[in-house]
């Protein structure tokens, strides 16, 4: 079902009757984990023809006032509220996933080994984004965080310096990873490749007040440079090399390390949660399903962490056995470990599932009722 948090907020937007629908398609999602439009329809328990329900989920689909700026901003706004207090710190990552003709540029918020949207925006072209495209995201992520302090983190994709000067002008710190062949020039020494600073695994690289480009007026950053011996126990193939504009190394460090749960929550919105993938929409209706899949996810996680904090989750689901280097449904991380290690599910994971067990809970309830009694 809808968090709570949201309830109030959807109520006000959008007409009773499809406030109920978007109910309806949240709940489906939540059983299914699928998100293609037949599938969606043949499980709305609505007392008309599966034909007539397609037709109404896809006329849904192409209502203008169903959009991330009127719909979903506000729900953010209220998740910001209720997870953060003002002037707390809040990572950003910016990132950009593609699956056939599908290419989508994302800025989401880390929290508790996860991430969820704030905005996106398809691009209508394969590869990779440019500048005027990322600060467009970042821009629009940005206006709504005007109350924390926010560290944006990003990919060797979102590496620009230029993109480094924009953040610092809007306020904000951030961790952009270099490519190795990044040129700069520290002081009065030559320029000089990243790589060929002589890092090695285990050792640490901080360089203040440095240059990254020739070009003039984006003015100097410092680089964290780190090869970790090992990251989630897995051997590491090559450093990372940080351009940012935190004043310490090991604060840059660990800031970054943090962009790695959009992987995570990307997964969870393709093959390991709603399937996102398969549901072969143009970009004009998926962004709107987008914003019915993020209130989905994010009301997962919401209920889920209810649920482990009550310490009722081994009820919902089972404990997560991680081997070394392994992360299946868990925030936790192995590293030395190579024995198998029970995990705390993700507060999403729990959250999802409950759905399922309820589900088979109320139907069964008389079995179950019987069951114990004997």
């Amino acid at each position: 079902m809808i968090a709570k948090t949201y309830q109030k907020i959807l109520q006000n937007q959008l007409y009773h009757s499809r406030y109920l629908l978007v109910t309806l398609v949240v709940a489906s999602l939540q059983l299914l984990r699928q998100v293609k439009l037949e599938v969606l329809a043949q499980a709305l328990p609505l007392p008309i023809l599966f034909e007539s329900r397609r037709k109404k989920l896809r006329r849904f689909l192409r209502l203008r006032e169903f959009n991330i700026v009127s719909i979903w901003f506000p729900c953010v706004s209220a998740l910001l509220e209720e997870m953060f207090k003002p002037n707390d710190r809040i990572y950003l990552a910016i990132d950009r996933t593609s699956w056939g003709v599908i290419n989508i540029l994302m800025v989401s918020v880390i929290y508790d080994h996860r991430a969820w949207p704030i905005y996106w925006e398809f691009l209508e072209k394969k590869g990779s984004s440019n500048f005027d495209e990322q600060t467009s995201v970042l821009g629009k992520s940005l206006g709504l965080l005007s109350n924390y302090r926010v560290v944006v983190l990003g990919d060797r994709e979102f590496c620009s310096p230029k993109l480094g000067n924009w953040l610092s002008l809007e306020g904000a710190y951030f961790c952009l990873r270099q490519k190795s062949n990044t040129l700069v020039c520290h002081d009065t020494e030559m320029e000089q490749k990243l790589k060929d600073y002589g890092l090695k695994p285990g050792v640490k690289l901080f360089i203040k007040d440095c240059q990254v480009t020739k070009q003039k007026g984006f003015g100097r950053f410092n680089i964290a440079g780190k090869w970790k011996g090992k990251y989630q126990g897995f051997k590491t193939k090559e450093p990372w090399y940080i351009l940012t504009n935190f004043d310490e190394l090991d604060t840059a460090i660990v800031a970054y390390q943090r962009r790695f749960s959009i992987e995570e929550m990307f997964r969870d919105f393709k093959s390991g949660g709603y399937s996102l993938e398969g549901s072969k929409l143009t970009s004009e209706h998926l962004s709107k399903l987008m914003i019915v899949v993020a209130i989905a996810y994010t009301s997962a996680m919401l209920q889920g962490r209810d649920i482990k904090q009550m310490g009722i989750q081994k009820y919902v689901v089972r404990p997560e056995t991680q081997s070394s280097g392994q992360r299946r449904h868990s925030g936790a991380t192995q590293g030395r470990f190579t024995r198998p290690l029970e995990s705390a599910p993700s507060a999403f994971y729990v959250g999802q599932h409950q759905h399922s067990w309820l589900r088979l809970r109320g139907l069964c309830e008389k079995i179950v009722d019987e069951m114990h009694a004997n």
